[in-house]
């Protein structure tokens, strides 16, 4: 009887640390967890100070030397760089080293095509491998000729690059159409959810922050959840219920990473527009990372990059339960900051009335009487806006609260001219507008 089972690679991380770049080490630590979420092990780390990158094998001879000892001494089977290898860098190293050679790109797109679950999330992954695979197809060895067939087509042939660029590319075209009616699918989605008048609030943050945690608490959604780097990737999402009463749909996103690799925001931005038609972003932060601002920073680049506009932004100060004491905890480019844990529960009360709050400033304040024939236009306040106060009265029936400027046009009573938009407003004492 024989014992089969899998073995663990066992993996160096290698950086070049330049004087402009940000503390490598913490890259390191973060390429090493990414290298433990794709089933890896790291027993070793190497960093190097120079100006750039050597075009040619990434590291300079001497440290490539003391990484060949490294391997020996820590039984390593293979190399993970920081940094995206060119073809030439990856070539050179591994007929150097004498192991498998990765790069950080490669690294996260394995781990992709390992969490994609839906067949939306396996296209768009097998989309950005290709487009990776097709920058690399340098001609390793000799590659045979294929010889045509029948007289006076005995020539070169078709080189296996030529054919393995051409078998590529036909399948990038098939599925960036496939990809194409997956996003028509999106488009029609939000426009039926723009014809509910539900809200969207958009879940971003940087990956491993706790955005699945915190969805399944807020909901009771019962997706993944994991303490590892992009645990989850298709995208999810619930209703929602505020304390005033008002639904919305909370929407959660692939996480993101520095260094993201372009083929995967390319591949992945039918998802990752989410965000740009969300009405509300709430960011959720891993306060206990040491990396915090760092990863802040890098979520705001990241939402630049997808043309997201000027939004409300909730941030989400998360894992409060892993800090000791009391920390100052910033964030300039949001219009409110929560401290909540999503595991415990706490803080999570003034997270919801905060979102309320925010998306209480894109709404109209109404305060007037309604006939009673008009009972059903208060209905909509009721499912749409928020109802405050509601009093039967000899006159009619007084209602305090707010409702979107979409839907002021339908739900105006029938004294007032039902008018679309900010301009919508009661005009009288009794009927006015904040």
């Amino acid at each position: 009887m024989y014992d089969l089972k899998e073995e663990t690679e066992r993996i160096v991380v290698a950086g070049v640390c330049t004087f402009s770049m940000e503390d490598t080490g913490h890259l390191l630590d973060e390429l090493s967890e990414l290298a433990q979420t794709a089933g890896a092990e790291t027993v070793g780390r190497i960093i190097q100070s120079r100006e750039q990158a050597h075009p040619a094998t990434y590291l300079g001879k001497g440290k490539i030397e003391e990484l060949k000892d490294l391997l020996w001494e820590t039984s390593g089977t293979g190399v993970v760089c920081d940094d995206e290898l060119s073809p030439v860098q990856m070539k050179n190293l591994q007929d150097m080293l004498d192991v498998k050679v990765m790069d950080r790109t490669l690294l996260i797109l394995d781990i992709f095509a390992a969490r994609a679950a839906t067949s939306e999330g396996k296209i768009q992954v097998e989309l950005a491998q290709l487009k990776y695979r097709q920058t690399r197809l340098t001609g390793f060895g000799t590659a045979l000729s294929r010889l045509g067939g029948g007289i006076g087509t005995r020539g070169p042939g078709e080189k296996k690059l030529e054919m393995d660029r051409r078998l590529i590319k036909n399948r990038i075209a098939q599925l960036n159409r496939e990809l194409k009616g997956i996003k028509c699918h999106r488009e029609v989605a939000r426009g039926q959810r723009r014809k509910s008048w539900i809200p969207v609030v958009a879940i971003v943050g940087y990956t491993n922050a706790g955005k699945s945690t915190l969805l399944n608490k807020l909901t009771g959604a019962q997706i993944l959840m994991e303490d590892k780097l992009f645990a989850t990737l298709d995208p999810t999402t619930r209703n929602l219920k505020l304390p005033g009463g008002q639904e919305v749909l909370l929407t959660d996103t692939v996480g993101f990473i520095r260094k993201l690799p372009h083929h995967l925001v390319e591949a992945f931005k039918s998802t990752l527009e989410e965000a740009k038609y969300a009405d509300v972003i709430l960011h959720v932060v891993d306060a206990s990372n040491q990396q915090m601002d760092e990863q802040m920073h890098t979520v705001y680049e990241t939402l630049r990059s997808l043309e997201v506009g000027r939004k409300p932004v909730v941030t989400v100060f998360n894992k409060q339960d892993r800090i000791s004491g009391e920390e100052i905890l910033r964030d300039f480019q949001a219009d409110c900051t929560v401290k909540a844990s999503a595991k415990t529960g706490e803080g999570l009360s003034e997270l919801l009335e905060a979102l309320e709050a925010v998306l209480r400033e894109q709404k109209i304040a109404v305060e007037c009487v309604y006939d009673y024939r008009d009972t059903a236009k208060i209905q909509l306040i009721r499912k749409y806006g928020e109802l405050i106060e509601e009093d039967y009265r000899e006159d009619g029936i007084f209602v305090r609260g707010y409702v979107p400027a979409d839907i002021w046009g339908k739900a105006a009573p029938s004294d007032v001219p039902a008018r679309h938009g900010e301009d919508a407003a009661p005009g009288d004492s009794e009927n006015r507008r904040r």
